[in-house]
């Protein structure tokens, strides 16, 4: 097996990105609750929070995916020997 590789910096920034962008969109059943939010308003967050989630899951996965990629093919710039 390969060795553990750390995404990169901003894979890891989408991803933080998603887990609030999901975290809040948990948040909206007590919002309503609470009375903070009407219904519809929370319909509509949420649905756009749910489109914001996964823009970013696939965004944070598709970023660490090219950067691994670029690691593994050769550099240019090294001479070959």
């Amino acid at each position: 097996m390969g060795r553990a590789v750390n995404p990169p910096w901003r894979s890891r920034v989408a991803g933080v990105l998603a887990a609030v962008a999901c975290a809040v969109g948990c948040a909206l059943p007590v919002l309503v609750a609470a009375g903070a939010l009407t219904g519809a308003v929370a319909a509509v967050l949420r649905q756009a929070l749910l489109a914001a989630t996964v823009a970013l899951i696939v965004g944070a996965l598709g970023m660490w995916w090219l950067a691994g990629a670029r690691r593994a093919r050769p550099d240019p710039r090294q001479p070959r020997g």
